[in-house]
C-alpha cells in the first residue's frame, strides 16, 4: 500500500452512495462545493467528507481516520418514515465494511435534527473511517 491520496478516498466514499441513490427510488445527492437549488426537491442527502489526525503505527505504516456526515432531508409534516427508509439504505451501504481499503465503521444515527431548512425533516448519519498507508 502506498501514500494514501485523499481525493481517491473521498471518490470511494461518494461513487457508492450516488450508485446506490440513483437506484429506485432515485434520490439526489449533493456533495461539497456542488451547487443545488434544495427548494426544487422533495427529498435529498448532503454528504460531506472530512479527514482527521493520523496516527504513526509500527513498521512505517500510518492511520489515517475520517468521517463522512450525511444530512437526509425529506419534506416536513409526513412524519420520519420516508426519511427513515433513505437512513436504512444508507446504513446498509456503509456499516462495518472494507471498500478499496476504507474501513468503515458502525454507523450513527439517523439522529433527528431540530434545526432544519424550512419545510424539511432531517437526520443525519456519522461513519467514522479509516484506512492505513505505508509510508
Amino acid at each position: 500500500m502506498a501514500a494514501i491520496n485523499l481525493n481517491t478516498v473521498r471518490q470511494t466514499i461518494e461513487a457508492r452512495l450516488a450508485t446506490e441513490l440513483a437506484s429506485s427510488p432515485a434520490i439526489s445527492v449533493v456533495f461539497n462545493n456542488m451547487p443545488f437549488d434544495a427548494s426544487a426537491q422533495d427529498s435529498f442527502v448532503q454528504c460531506t467528507t472530512s479527514f482527521g489526525s493520523g496516527s504513526y503505527l509500527a513498521s512505517g505504516v500510518n492511520v489515517v481516520v475520517g468521517l463522512v456526515t450525511l444530512d437526509i432531508f425529506t419534506d416536513q409534516g409526513i412524519g420520519a418514515g420516508a426519511n427513515y427508509t433513505i437512513g436504512k439504505r444508507i446504513r446498509d451501504l456503509y456499516n462495518k465494511i472494507t471498500v478499496s481499503d476504507v474501513i468503515f465503521d458502525s454507523p450513527v444515527g439517523p439522529e433527528v435534527l431540530s434545526q432544519s431548512p424550512e419545510g424539511k425533516f432531517q437526520t443525519q448519519i456519522r461513519i467514522t473511517f479509516e484506512i492505513y498507508e505505508d509510508l
